[in-house]
């Protein structure tokens, strides 16, 4: 049983939930595609959702761009009262000053370890350096219940058919540089009655073991997920990932949960798991729009 069924609109986009009579809107503000002509995508994954209780933001993209695609979708983003940043990279963290700039109310929740120094060889990507200091901003240690729909969960130690694309992604600290253990990624989950869902923002410690982990907290599996997984590969894909993927897409075809993934999954990676998962897997683009009532 899927958590969302699609209504046709947006080219399919609408989705609708019918077995639950709470309210709750999801909108893809930022993604690496566009799937609404108005919109700007870039690398970077931004997600806006509406219940009963909060309007909330996981993550900001790369840049400001989440300001003129809030516009072009219809979201006051002065009515936004929550902000998750779901790890310590720029491309998930760049709107966050922007959004501050028209917005100085909404709570921001950042892991603790979300603004240490993160690279990809040379190439630094971790977050700007002011967002810390922003007044709002709560850098949190561990798990987190802020109310009765919103939760945060990180401690991930699992490395279950780990992405092999992490293998470049390193800390440093002064002249120390170690392998990212990604102990700075924290996933929200969002409960609507007996319902939850699982928002990540790149799935970095591995989706399966970020369902373990919720497994173990929860006693449950989600319904619904929306996460990037990445897959991404700029230089090729070894047998050994495309094995990864494979068995990845499988283990998730045995769950009664519906996928909602993009970012930095890979449109190769995508189209390998969507053989494998069918109507199961569906693809995020800037823009898209999902909506439960």
């Amino acid at each position: 049983m899927y958590f969302f069924e699609t209504a046709g609109r947006y080219d399919g986009e609408w989705l609708i939930y019918k077995e639950v009579t709470k309210y709750m809107k999801i909108i893809t503000v930022i993604e690496d595609t566009c799937g609404n002509p108005g919109c700007v995508c870039e690398h970077g994954l931004s997600i806006y959702v509406e219940t009963d209780r909060h309007r909330l933001l996981v993550d900001t993209g790369a840049t400001g761009a989440i300001l003129d695609n809030a516009r072009v979708l219809g979201i006051d983003l002065t009515r936004v009262d929550t902000v998750i940043l779901s790890h310590g990279h720029y491309d998930h963290a760049g709107g966050i000053l922007s959004f501050a700039g028209v917005n100085s109310h909404a709570q921001i929740y950042i892991k603790d370890t979300a603004a240490d120094g993160y690279y990809h060889g040379e190439r630094y990507i971790g977050i700007d350096q002011r967002i810390p200091a922003l007044p709002q901003v709560h850098m949190i240690e561990g798990d987190m219940k802020l109310d009765d729909e919103l939760s945060l969960f990180s401690g991930i130690r699992g490395r279950r058919l780990w992405p092999q694309g992490n293998l470049v992604l390193t800390r440093r600290a002064g002249d120390d540089e170690i392998q990212d253990d990604f102990s700075h990624e924290q996933c929200l989950v969002i409960t609507q009655g007996n319902r939850k869902i699982l928002i990540s923002g790149c799935a970095h410690n591995g989706i399966l073991n970020i369902l373990d982990r919720f497994r173990e907290l929860y006693g449950c599996l989600p319904q619904a997920v929306i996460s990037g997984f990445h897959m991404m590969k700029k230089n090729g894909y070894t047998e050994d990932d495309i094995r990864n993927i494979k068995e990845t897409a499988e283990e998730l075809r045995q769950l009664d949960t519906v996928f909602y993934t993009g970012h930095c999954t890979g449109q190769f990676a995508f189209d390998i798991m969507k053989t494998a998962m069918g109507e199961q897997l569906i693809q995020l683009h800037s823009g898209m729009v999902l909506e439960t009532v």
